[in-house]
């Protein structure tokens, strides 16, 4: 087995030079600055022209024609409000499912009616994209098997879980 063979250049010296001094760029800079305010300007709008152009604005239309009012054309334009959450404590049928949930998660809630004869019904989405805020620590479970979980969601589906919740048992899958 040969060995690698790796030749490496003697090291060589820099040469020792005069370091490099420019005159009078600042003063040249500032003078056209001073003297060619006008010239600033014309690329201000050079640039804002060339930008409308770069973005394809379509044409405006023939007046008259195809115009939104001014307060649609706003509307579209302002984001939409921030809906305020409220915390809502939610009580999930299968503690297993709980225990796999972490503050943060988002989740959609599932309510299937009680059947008492084991009469199917419908379920229905009750919450789509709720935030979890809180979980049970554990051992806090119920009886039943139950867990409750506390969810950040609008006023309204807020009501709409606590009326869920007590006509029907609640499921959580995670978005």
């Amino acid at each position: 087995m040969t060995p690698f063979l790796t030749s490496v250049p003697a090291p060589c010296a820099v040469p020792a030079f005069e370091p490099l001094r420019v005159r009078g760029a600042r003063c040249r800079l500032r003078r056209a600055l001073r003297r060619g305010r006008w010239a600033s300007a014309v690329l201000l709008a050079l640039a804002a022209v060339a930008l409308v152009v770069a973005s394809g604005a379509p044409e405006a239309p023939p007046p008259g024609v195809g115009r939104a009012p001014v307060s649609t054309v706003a509307a579209r334009a302002r984001p939409p409000a921030a809906v305020p959450l409220v915390s809502a404590p939610v009580r999930i049928a299968d503690a297993a499912t709980v225990r796999l949930l972490r503050p943060g998660d988002r989740v959609d809630v599932i309510a299937a009616p009680n059947s008492p004869l084991g009469a199917a019904g419908e379920a229905r989405v009750v919450a789509r994209g709720a935030r979890v805020a809180e979980v049970p620590q554990p051992g806090e479970t119920r009886s039943d098997g139950g867990g409750l979980v506390v969810l950040s969601v609008p006023r309204s589906t807020a009501a709409e879980l606590a009326g869920a919740g007590v006509t029907s048992r609640l499921a959580v899958t995670v978005c």
